[in-house]
């Protein structure tokens, strides 16, 4: 099944300066997409393998992990005196805005320091900064937050085959793999 384009072949939202022109229903039919996909995933009915003698709800999501239910702090949570995530860690971006039909999550990411991840450049606050403004355009609000899963492997390329596993699962519009995916405009004005 293959997703239908945010845009039509002649419009593609753009403006000369660059900046992105979308309409507010075609922002909620994007956002509707991914949001009913990533709950059928949360529910185990996208269609994915389940395992064969699962009894809890969680342990038929990759790893057990709901980033839904992990522990929301700010984007901003690096700056603290003390960052309450230590160590390795999958990190998952998730939009709770009230006007979803589901909470989104957008980004998700691997590291080995989870109290120093967001410091300096990341590609997904970027990509956040264009979807604000998109959203803050045609009238919209966003509740961004950062979750954290601080049982990863300490192992790099245990932690990564992780990462792109979940990535699979749950298509986070934001990450490179899933961008031709979802046709997320948001990654093309960062970039």
């Amino acid at each position: 099944m293959t997703q239908p384009d945010l845009f039509s072949a002649r419009d593609d939202g753009r403006l000369a300066s660059g900046h992105l022109c979308l309409r507010r229903d075609q922002l909620q039919q994007w956002q509707a997409l991914v949001a009913s996909h990533q709950k059928a995933a949360r529910l185990g009915e996208s269609g994915h393998q389940r395992e064969l003698f699962a009894t809890a709800q969680t342990s038929l999501l990759p790893y057990g992990i709901d980033p839904f239910q992990l522990l929301p702090q700010p984007l901003s949570f690096w700056r603290w005196p003390e960052s309450p995530n230590q160590g390795a860690a999958h990190y998952f971006v998730i939009d709770d805005a009230p006007h979803l039909p589901h909470s989104l999550l957008l980004y998700l990411g691997e590291t080995g320091q989870a109290a120093q991840r967001w410091k300096g450049s990341h590609d997904c606050k970027a990509y956040l900064a264009s979807y604000q403004q998109v959203l803050q355009t045609v009238g919209l609000a966003a509740t961004v937050s950062v979750r954290f899963w601080c049982d990863a492997p300490l192992q790099r390329t245990a932690r990564r085959a992780q990462e792109s596993r979940l990535i699979q699962y749950w298509r986070p519009p934001f990450n490179r793999e899933m961008q031709g995916h979802w046709r997320t405009p948001f990654t093309a004005l960062a970039d």
